[in-house]
């Protein structure tokens, strides 16, 4: 089954380009390995409901990071300065006992399955300036360090 993640609410309309990234991480020790599914230049952005994203391609992901632990990761930029990090911790798995008891000695990626608590994503927020048309001038509107949330800005039902 294909699914997609659904943007739902812009609070402020933009008048530049916001950029979305999709990211698989594919390994927890080498970025190489990481799969950008997705980027896209939305803008100016309005009130509205945006889609993207095809799953991760397996054949890049190595065989021993196949099963197990991983993150997807949705960002978002405006004129090039990341403010909302979002990263969803799911588990690949057998779809079958014996399998995840007795795994083969060849990775079955027919047999994998994805298990994603997305009522649980991790929201990292950055401080940005939203208008330098005003010289740069104005503070970004929280501190200077990245602030996490467990606000929800997908909801479960669209992931």
């Amino acid at each position: 089954m294909q699914r997609e993640f659904a943007i739902v609410e812009i609070a402020m309309r933009i008048r530049d380009h916001l950029e979305w990234k999709l990211i698989y991480v594919g390994s927890a020790e080498d970025e190489t390995y990481d799969q950008l599914l997705e980027s896209v230049l939305v803008g100016p952005v309005n009130v509205g409901n945006y889609r993207f994203a095809d799953p991760p391609d397996p054949s890049r992901i190595r065989e021993e990071d196949v099963t197990g632990v991983t993150v997807l990761l949705l960002t978002c930029s405006y004129l090039g300065q990341e403010f909302v990090r979002v990263g969803y911790y799911f588990n690949n798995d057998y779809d079958d006992e014996q399998l995840r008891v007795e795994p083969p000695p060849k990775v079955l990626i027919e047999k994998i399955q994805r298990n994603i608590p997305s009522d649980k994503p991790r929201v990292t927020k950055f401080p940005i300036n939203f208008h330098p048309e005003n010289g740069g001038n104005e503070e970004p509107s929280s501190a200077d360090h990245p602030v996490e949330t467990k606000e929800v800005l997908a909801s479960p039902n669209q992931i």
